[in-house]
């Protein structure tokens, strides 16, 4: 038997799945749910429709309903808290009708160079192309019809929140995906806010939503929102909910790596390191800084490709195996697979890939090519070529990270979580050898993002007073948490340092092929 009031829910809404999680006042797993789904390329935008939204939450939550009423034989109307997490950044602009102005841009579009760069010398402060102040300036620029009719901009995780409450807020590290953040002071930073206005004769503040901390009150559970998530009437209003997050702020906290010297990595389909600093750095292209949901300044890599060239090349090798009637689970296939890599040569044998699926802000690539390269004389083997690929998710995340290291950011700890490190032991060595340093996986590591919204819901409900989000973390829920630690030896790291030496120098090829195919 188990007390729902004494539970909450985090659900998160990915690039490819949407999850959701009830957790216990222990904070275990109770049961879970998700959706699978998938954005959509059309007329050059990257994109899903808030019809998909709806109907994927719906079945995210219907499937976290039967598992609940099968597991311990209650039907799921309420709970103490639930929390929305979802991919970060993006574009949502609405009038003051709540009607939609433009299709949803996602983190993925790279659209809005012009923009970023303008921004970014003006603020003298690093903004990103998926940045939802990137795209609202980018459609200024562009002089698109819908600017003029504009009340207020959102992210995916703030509309849902909105749709939900009632209520135009959301956590401080979401906020920071939309406008930069002054961490001392906990709020949009001003003066950046003021030459917005200047530049561009808006009211900014109207435009942003309110600014919520990790802990704090953002609202309950309308009757519209009960029904918008669970249109068979069982789920009760009044629920409070959480600040939502982007899946950067969950993955901190699925990780514990909220605390100062503290990081991160999350690597999926696309992947970020997340590291806690000390203060701001020196402006680079390639570092976005970002807060914890409790407004701590954070150094981010955020690559927009990571996994997805691995999963069209496992499909190939499926196939392959079905023409000869052998069927292997996708657990399998992907654990023996990753195992092999682990086989190969430790700078790949003269094989290199760019898992391009999109443009890439680190390397300052609008578009992608998926592209694949050997030498005549390489070792193409199968342990090569997954150990090549594995490489290549992980390549881009090495360029930034090693500008970290070049500003002696200060890192204590490393942990990992997301689908890369499903296969024990194998992304772990793999970002080792990347970063030059240890990598932790939590057991709790495949939970992901939803995990992470409700430790967030958790907090708000049971913490003491005065009692930090860190102190929550490190005494509540992971003080006796099993982690594994990997360490790559001394030939892995100088196989993967030859191995991105090799694809620095031909990323000339790459954009050669984004110009000519």
């Amino acid at each position: 038997m188990i007390n729902l009031k004494e539970t909450v829910i985090g659900i998160e809404l990915g690039s490819t799945r949407i999850k959701a999680v009830l957790l216990s006042r222990d904070h275990e797993v109770l049961a879970q749910g998700d959706h699978t789904w998938e954005n959509s390329l059309i007329n050059g935008v990257w994109t899903y429709s808030l019809e998909e939204v709806r109907e994927g939450l719906q079945d995210c939550f219907r499937n976290l309903k039967n598992e609940v009423r099968k597991k311990y034989d209650i039907t799921l109307n309420t709970t103490g808290a639930i929390g929305i997490s979802a991919m970060m950044h993006g574009y949502l602009p609405f009038d003051e009708n709540d009607r939609q102005l433009c299709e949803f841009r996602t983190w993925r579009n790279t659209m809005t160079g012009q923009a970023a760069d303008k921004l970014s010398e003006l603020f003298d402060f690093n903004i990103p192309q998926r940045w939802s102040i990137a795209h609202l300036y980018q459609a200024i620029l562009n002089k698109e019809p819908h600017v003029g009719n504009i009340a207020y901009i959102n992210t995916l995780a703030g509309y849902v929140h909105y749709v939900l409450s009632g209520e135009r807020v959301m956590g401080i590290g979401e906020a920071s995906g939309m406008f930069p953040i002054d961490s001392e002071k906990l709020c949009y930073d001003e003066e950046m806010v003021r030459k917005f206005n200047e530049l561009t004769g808006l009211d900014l503040l109207k435009m942003l939503p309110e600014i919520r901390l990790a802990g704090e009150p953002a609202g309950n559970l309308s009757q519209k929102g009960a029904t918008y998530l669970d249109p068979d009437g069982d789920l009760e209003a009044g629920i409070p909910l959480a600040p939502c997050e982007g899946d950067a702020g969950t993955g901190m906290a699925a990780t514990n790596s909220v605390r100062v010297a503290t990081g991160n990595v999350s690597a999926g389909t696309s992947d970020f390191a997340m590291i806690v600093t000390e203060g701001k750095l020196n402006r680079h292209r390639e570092i976005d800084m970002v807060t914890t949901p409790a407004g701590k300044a954070v150094a981010m890599v955020h690559c927009n490709n990571c996994t997805s060239d691995i999963n069209a090349w496992v499909k190939l090798i499926r196939d392959s195996l079905s023409l000869f009637g052998t069927k292997v689970s996708t657990n399998e296939l992907y654990t023996r697979l990753f195992e092999e890599a682990l086989k190969g040569d430790e700078d790949c044998g003269g094989l290199l890939s760019y898992n391009y699926y999109s443009g890439e802000g680190v390397t300052d690539l609008n578009e992608g090519r998926l592209l694949f390269m050997r030498k005549p004389d390489a070792e193409f083997n199968l342990a090569n070529f997954m150990r090549t690929h594995l490489y290549s998710a992980l390549a881009t995340l090495k360029i930034g990270m090693d500008i970290l290291a070049e500003e002696k950011v200060r890192i204590n700890k490393i942990y990992g979580h997301g689908g890369f490190f499903k296969t024990e032991g194998v992304g772990q060595r793999m970002l080792s050898a990347a970063i030059n340093a240890p990598v932790s996986v939590m057991e709790t590591a495949g939970e992901g993002g939803p995990y992470g919204m409700a430790l967030l819901c958790a907090y708000m409900l049971w913490k003491q007073d005065g009692e930090t989000l860190e102190d929550y973390l490190d005494d509540k829920v992971f003080a006796r948490a099993k982690t594994s630690t990997v360490m790559a030896d001394q030939q892995e790291i100088e196989g993967f340092n030859r191995f991105i030496n090799s694809y620095v120098k031909c990323l000339s090829v790459e954009k050669e092929a984004i110009r000519k195919f």
